[in-house]
This record gives structure tokens, C-alpha cells and sequence, in this order.
């Protein structure tokens, strides 16, 4: 009996984080696959993972960090799956819609130079700058994101920070406008040996 209790209460849960985060979950992916249309499918999926595995939950303060976490790794996987080495340039909003307000503003905040410069950063790099300035996570929330430990995530921010700068600077030179920015510093995996 309390297996149909325990479902109904985590739908109900779900909703309301769904209700309060599908926005931004969808503006994270759709700047991560830069496709609006799979970045809407993908959203989707996202959330069904989320209540497939609301049980792993450990915090329900801590929601929004475990569902960008998830939404992470749903955009990993399509990338993989894909094969993608470079993200897929992104036009706008769908044919003969109007631009919705939200897009207006990610293009104000993310355009010219800048958005260029941040498409050159490793992937992992870009995904941190993502979560931390434009979507406001805070840096236990970053870290719960990625999955790496609090010190991990500062530090992937710090490194993601100056390859961003390098990269604008490279940008604004008009040097080397199509070559990524290699990440230097390997990445440290978490200690226990899986990988997520």
C-alpha cells in the first residue's frame, strides 16, 4: 500500500519542480545542444529520468542542483551518442515563430564575440560557466550538477574562466576564429573508481 502512496507523492513532487524548472532546465540544454527542438525533447526526458529516480533524492532542498544534474547528463549522453565533437550552430527560435522573451535575452547576454569564445571552451568547461553565470547555481549546487566535489567544481570554473578569457582575447584578435581552446589540465575523476 505504500508502494501507490510513495508514486502519487513523487508525481506531485515532480510537477511542482516541473512547474517551477522546466524553463531553465530547457534554456541550459538548448544552450549546451544549441538545437531548440531536441533541447525540448531532451527536457522531457530529463524530467521522466527525474521521476524515475526521485528515490535518489537524498534532499529535497537540493533540487534543482539533482535535476541540472541529470539534465547534464541527459545532454552528455545525446552528445555521445551523436558523436558530436562541436556543438551544432544554432539559428533561433523555430521557423515562423516569433523570438520568445527569454530567447532575447540569452542573445543579449550570450552574443557576438562572447558566444563564439564560448563555443571554442571544452565542452565540460562550458557546461560550468552555463550552470554558474547564466544559470545562477551556486558552487554546492555546480558541484552536485556535475557530480564532482565542491573544490572540484571551483576549480573547473577557474580553469573554464581563463580559457573563456583566452579564447574572447582570441576572438577579438580575429585569430584562429574556428580552433577550440584545449583544456590543459586533465580532468580528476571522483575518488571510488566508477564513472558516472
Amino acid at each position: 500500500m505504500s508502494e501507490p502512496i510513495e508514486r502519487s507523492s513523487a508525481r506531485g513532487f515532480l510537477e511542482a519542480l516541473f512547474a517551477r524548472h522546466h524553463t531553465e532546465i530547457y534554456a541550459y540544454l538548448t544552450r549546451m545542444l544549441r538545437d531548440p527542438e531536441l533541447a525540448a525533447d531532451l527536457t522531457q526526458d530529463a524530467f521522466v529520468k527525474a521521476y524515475r529516480a526521485w528515490d535518489t533524492l537524498e534532499d529535497p532542498a537540493h533540487a534543482r542542483a539533482w535535476l541540472y544534474q541529470i539534465a547534464h547528463r541527459v545532454a552528455l549522453d545525446e552528445i555521445r551518442r551523436r558523436k558530436i565533437v562541436r556543438f551544432l550552430p544554432w539559428t533561433g527560435e523555430a521557423r515562423g515563430s516569433a523570438p520568445s522573451a527569454e530567447h532575447l535575452v540569452m542573445e543579449t547576454r550570450l552574443s557576438g564575440d562572447l558566444q563564439r569564445a564560448l563555443n571554442r571552451i571544452p565542452e565540460r568547461q562550458r557546461a560550468a560557466l552555463l550552470l554558474a553565470e547564466v544559470h545562477d547555481l551556486t558552487g554546492l549546487e555546480l558541484a552536485a550538477a556535475l557530480g564532482v566535489s565542491h573544490v572540484a567544481a571551483r576549480a573547473l570554473l577557474t580553469r573554464a574562466r581563463e580559457s573563456l578569457r583566452q579564447a574572447l582575447a582570441a576572438e577579438r584578435a580575429g585569430d584562429g576564429a574556428d580552433a577550440p581552446i584545449a583544456d590543459a589540465t586533465p580532468e580528476r575523476r571522483p575518488r571510488g573508481g566508477s564513472r558516472r
